[in-house]
């Protein structure tokens, strides 16, 4: 699917389908069929042109007009093919015989068309009113002819926001240490002890937070509470408050939903109570709004002990009102230079050519210093032969602006965004309903695009793959910025100016409307969007689209981080054509629950995410939604699925890891699903599981196993052929033979045992699992060789190692982990020179008392750092049980100087435990 080609592309193979004998047309109907079939491929060909249109150019006049209305045909008309193209419900499900079935199915397909009619009259009558419509858009004149249809186009966004990542590498480390001296010092008449606010003010894509960003880490090891939270455009005080007090909350003994029954000034009395005589650090991320700063800072507390807040905002008002200001300036020649070059061939940031070409010198001149600039147009040359930079030069079209800086960039990001291939517009057109500075969920994502018909099969590559490739590709080209953890990307935000950027191109295409108080669709009794947004903070009554608008062409209800005043429910019945319906961390006034008993007359639902979202129970009709894909009922308080969704046999992705949910003993019938999310399982589960043979993704726990039952969950899990990822709590197996009986897959990248064996199995090798990027494990005994054998896996790039603490390790070669980017381990390692080169972080335990007594020279392994070059992370757990002040005082003075004297000055996060 593509903006600009709408529904062609999934439409054109669903009219065959229609076109197969059990669907019995008439010879008129079938006529009319195959007279559409013609039409819509010549119509799909010629939208294709549409798409290649240059970015600098528009379209005009006829072919503009008739491209929109092809569109919306298309659109259309998939919505009503799909209507007769539901899958009858399961016929082995035991709730009711299949004739009520069928009756009650033919009964709901009636009153989507608000006729009674038979199932032939409905499909005649229907594909009679697409085919004149059809009709009328093709006989539209000069309908395919693009070329004389183009105009150039001067418009551009002036909004710019935040840097990508790889300024991290470039031009911060002078205005980090600046900023750190003036934090840490008190040359500016207020004493050290005292609450100091800095606000870093430039304009959008100079870098603030990534600057704030590298401050904070170099800085928060010397506080007893930190916290890093944004704020955005359209701010939230209480989201943003409640942020605050959950990073602040080292012991999580805050719940979100149990803080988002709170208000403002609730949550200000438990922030200044956590905060009082503390020394803390927060930065305050993109403050557009000085309401809300005002609001945010009563929760600060000064106590005189050196806490500190560092805020960021592109406008000066507020940058001076917040604090003392720091104006960021852009990049010098030199640093733009090294950043430019450093994206597009990697390295040092060198031109491999024997000096810089003409062109380079061009771009960095009108790119004026601007990280964002730099990285994206280096972003699409990167690849690609130098006779190419100059058609890219000239096709960009600098300005001349009085804002040179903020035009230009806005203008080389759109140029990358029409580089794009069409189905990745849309898929990135599609970040559009999620809110400012939000953490997107890379899996929750695919699967949504999935349901949303974004991604078809190729080759035999899985729909979750496909998917996979495509968010890689957008994190590739720079247009969204990736989210890491221990090496794994598992999430993504979307920078200002590009989200700025896809709305308005989505508002242009009714491709989506976001409602957050701000637009006049909010009271608009027409809205002609395929795809509806709410991300207002508070919902009031008023805004009752869902009764007074026609809503039969939504094809997606998103509402995120929203608070419904009263218990609204929903009018699902208007939303005939919903594909995704996603009420996702919403709360309603007075404790009430969410209740979306007309769900089961959403025939086309294929996404159900309900993700912490305080819900009663789910309808027994929901079984009745033959296409359904996702249920996303993490957090939602749903304690059992009905038994009708055992027939939902296309059902692809279920999440149910609340604690009170209860686990069906039908979940082996779901033998579609990839990924399945659970918490506490039953006995009933491990036989049942040998049954999900396509699963890919398999996270649950075990509280507790008979020991009859343990061969046959190792049995079922051998079953797995596809399996990519296996996380699994559950109890100690200590020596437990059966585990040796387990045959890994070979595509196996995450596992996650968090359960201890007596040591490590012998399946845990180089050739059994050649791609395994992502091992935790514990053991009750470990040697030598298997630090060893760990060492040879090819892929592994985070490894969590928990043995005793009183093991004791060889020291880790250079032929080592040659790929690991996170380590942690009970017991420190020692690390010789040329080993672990792109390891960025270490974590470990120290025993003090178990050091002392082995006579262990503690600066002989943590001295070692210094051999790993790209190090930034230190954590260590300072175990103090048997061991005086003095001694711990002694440990915590070397690792801080083994710290400080490394050349990355990594940022140093430690802990106490007296145990």
């Amino acid at each position: 699917m593509d903006l600009a080609t709408g529904a062609m592309v999934s439409l054109l193979p669903k009219l065959s389908e229609l076109l197969k004998e059990e669907h019995k047309l008439s010879k008129g109907v079938k006529k009319d069929v195959e007279f559409l079939s013609r039409e819509l491929t010549h119509m799909h060909v010629a939208l294709h042109k549409v798409v290649r249109v240059p970015h600098d150019q528009e379209l005009i006049g006829e072919v503009k007009l008739w491209a929109d209305d092809a569109r919306e045909v298309s659109y259309e008309m998939e919505d009503i093919i799909d209507s007769f193209l539901v899958p009858p419900v399961d016929s082995s499900a035991p709730a009711d015989d299949p004739h009520t079935r069928l009756k009650r199915i033919t009964k709901k397909m009636a009153k989507l068309f608000k006729k009674d009619k038979t199932r032939d009259q409905l499909v005649a009558d229907a594909i009679k009113d697409i085919k004149d419509k059809v009709q009328k858009v093709s006989d539209r004149p000069g309908r395919y002819d693009v070329a004389a249809n183009l105009a150039v186009t001067t418009k551009v966004d002036p909004r710019l926001s935040a840097v990508y990542k790889d300024t991290e590498i470039v031009g911060v480390e002078e205005p980090r240490d600046e900023l750190v001296k003036r934090l840490t010092g008190g040359e500016d008449g207020v004493s050290k002890d005292q609450l100091k606010i800095l606000s870093i003010f430039g304009f959008g894509g100079l870098g603030k937070t990534t600057l704030a960003r590298a401050v904070y880490e170099r800085l928060q090891g010397q506080y007893v509470r930190d916290a890093f939270v944004a704020v955005g455009r359209n701010p939230d005080p209480k989201k943003v408050l409640m942020d605050i007090l959950l990073q602040l909350d080292k012991n999580k003994n805050y719940k979100a939903h149990n803080l988002a029954m709170l208000d403002e000034i609730q949550l200000i009395d438990e922030l200044r109570g956590l905060l009082e005589n503390k020394r803390y650090l927060i930065v305050i991320d993109d403050i557009w709004d000085i309401k809300a700063w005002e609001i945010i800072k009563c929760a600060f507390m000064d106590s005189n002990c050196g806490s500190r807040i560092i805020t960021t905002t592109r406008i000066l008002e507020v940058a001076t009102i917040t604090g003392d200001v720091y104006k960021l300036k852009a990049l010098s020649h030199q640093k733009s230079e090294e950043l430019f070059f450093t994206r597009l061939f990697g390295g040092k940031g060198e031109c491999p050519y024997d000096e810089p070409t003409e062109l380079s010198e061009k771009v960095l001149h009108k790119c004026g210093g601007v990280p964002l600039a730099i990285i994206t147009i280096a972003s699409l040359l990167a690849g690609k032969p130098k006779e190419y930079w100059s058609e890219v030069y000239c096709s960009i079209g600098f300005g001349n602006g009085d804002n040179e800086h903020v035009e230009n960039t806005r203008i080389i990001l759109s140029f990358s965004y029409y580089d794009l291939p069409g189905h990745l517009r849309t898929c990135l057109s599609y970040l559009s309903i999620y809110p400012e500075d939000y953490k997107i969920n890379k899996e929750t994502l695919i699967w949504k695009w999935i349901a949303e018909g974004f991604i078809h099969e190729d080759s035999g590559i899985g729909l979750f793959e496909l998917g996979e490739r495509y968010f890689n590709e957008l994190v590739n080209r720079s247009m969204v910025q990736p989210v890491e953890q221990d090496g794994a990307i598992y999430a993504c935000i979307v920078h200002d100016m590009v989200l700025d950027m896809i709305r308005s191109l989505s508002n242009e295409k009714n491709f989506v409307i976001i409602l957050d108080g701000t637009e006049e669709a909010a009271t608009s009794s027409r809205i002609n969007a395929r795809r509806l947004a709410i991300q207002k903070s508070i919902v009031e009554p008023h805004i009752n689209l869902l009764s007074n608008t026609h809503l039969s062409q939504v094809r997606s209800f998103n509402a995120t981080g929203c608070r419904f005043s009263t218990p609204m429910t929903l009018s699902l019945s208007s939303f005939c054509a919903l594909r995704v319906l996603a009420m996702e961390r919403c709360t309603f006034t007075e404790g009430h629950l969410y209740q979306p008993e007309h769900v089961g007359r959403l025939l086309q639902l294929r996404y159900l995410g309900l993700y912490s979202t305080r819900t009663l129970e789910l309808p027994e009709e929901i079984g009745d939604l033959m296409l359904l894909q996702t249920p996303d009922l993490r957090f939602s308080g749903i304690k059992e699925l009905p038994c009708s969704i055992g027939r939902l046999r296309q059902l692809k992705c279920l999440r149910a890891d609340g604690e009170s949910f209860r686990v069906p003993d039908w979940i082996g019938n779901l033998t579609s699903l990839e990924e399945l999310s659970l918490h506490d399982v039953p006995a009933s589960f491990m036989g049942e599981l040998g049954k999900l043979t396509e699963l890919r993704d398999l996270r649950f726990r075990i509280q507790s196993i008979h020991p009859s039952l343990k061969q046959v969950l190792v049995d079922s899990l051998c079953n797995l052929k596809k399996i990519q990822v296996l996380q699994m709590n559950g109890p100690w197996f200590n020596d437990d033979p059966n585990w040796e009986a387990y045959v890994p897959t070979p595509q196996l990248r995450r596992l996650v045992l968090w359960f201890r064996f007596q040591r490590l199995p012998e399946w845990i090798t180089p050739a059994s699992l050649p791609n395994l990027s992502h091992l935790t494990v514990e053991v009750a005994s470990a040697a030598a060789h298997d630090v060893e054998t760990l060492g040879r896996l090819p892929q592994l790039v985070s490894l969590d190692f928990a043995t005793p603490y009183d093991m004791i390790f060889p020291a880790v070669g250079g032929a080592m982990f040659p790929r690991l980017v996170s380590c942690g381990t009970h017991v420190p390692l020692r690390f010789l020179p040329g080993a672990m080169l792109g390891l960025e972080s270490v974590g470990c335990s120290v025993k003090v008392r178990h050091l002392k007594d082995a006579h262990m020279d503690l600066n002989l392994a943590l001295g070692s750092l210094r051999n790993l070059p790209s190090l930034q992370r230190v954590k260590v757990e300072i175990r103090s049980f048997g061991a005086t002040d003095a001694e711990v005082e002694e440990t915590e003075a070397v690792l801080r100087h083994e710290v400080d004297i490394h050349p990355n000055h990594p940022v140093l996060r430690l802990s106490l435990q007296k145990c």
